[in-house]
């Protein structure tokens, strides 16, 4: 499997697609090793670049810099969780197969939950530029293209796909806000009223 080719493929004709993931023989390690683990990195890469080398402007401080060690603390814990959370969200995925008429199958399971996290990890590169955080919201073509793996990989009714979609968003919302919530306990913002601190780049 090329990655450039997936990527491509998974965001511009993701129907097509998710039919060829579908009949493809792998395994957990081989998905973890080509296509998880370096999109994964995106978004942690990104935000150690974007906080500590750029910098951001909070209100009422000025500029300012995450100090680098913080921000690679961060990412690294992010990076981590974000791993262990595409397989935690592919153990949902499974689980929740026979509820909606599905069948359950740990690997296709896993090919769900990483291939249709690739707009959310491509899109964590806007982190570089703290301002354009907000285009991370381009990510959410993921809940689009997770809205179509499941019927076909999943074996889910057409019918069923919808809600087991919203069900599935749900448990990756607090699978991810809790990765957030950890990450965030590295870094320390300036308060208002107290000069911002702008250390040196490295």
């Amino acid at each position: 499997m090329n990655l450039t080719e997936r990527v491509k493929n998974i965001l511009l004709q993701p129907t097509q697609e998710w039919a060829v993931i579908e009949k493809e023989s792998t395994s957990v390690s081989e998905i973890y090793r080509s296509y998880v683990v370096p999109l994964a990195a995106i978004g942690p890469v990104a935000s150690i670049i974007g906080l500590s080398i750029i910098g951001i402007n909070v209100p009422f401080v000025g500029s300012y810099r995450i100090p680098l060690m913080s921000a690679i603390g961060q990412a690294v814990v992010n990076y981590v969780l974000a791993l262990a959370g595409v397989y935690v969200l592919a153990l949902i995925i499974d689980a929740l197969a026979p509820t909606f008429q599905g069948t359950k199958s740990n690997i296709q399971a896993l090919k769900v939950a990483a291939y249709s996290s690739t707009p959310a990890w491509l899109a964590g590169v806007f982190i570089l530029i703290p301002a354009l955080g907000l285009l991370q919201i381009l990510g959410l073509y993921s809940l689009y293209l997770l809205y179509l793996s499941l019927p076909l990989l999943m074996k889910a009714p057409q019918d069923k796909a919808l809600v087991y979609t919203i069900v599935v968003v749900v448990a990756a919302l607090v699978i991810f806000a809790v990765i957030g919530a950890v990450g965030s306990l590295f870094i320390t913002y300036p308060t208002p009223g107290i000069p911002p601190r702008i250390p040196a780049v490295p």
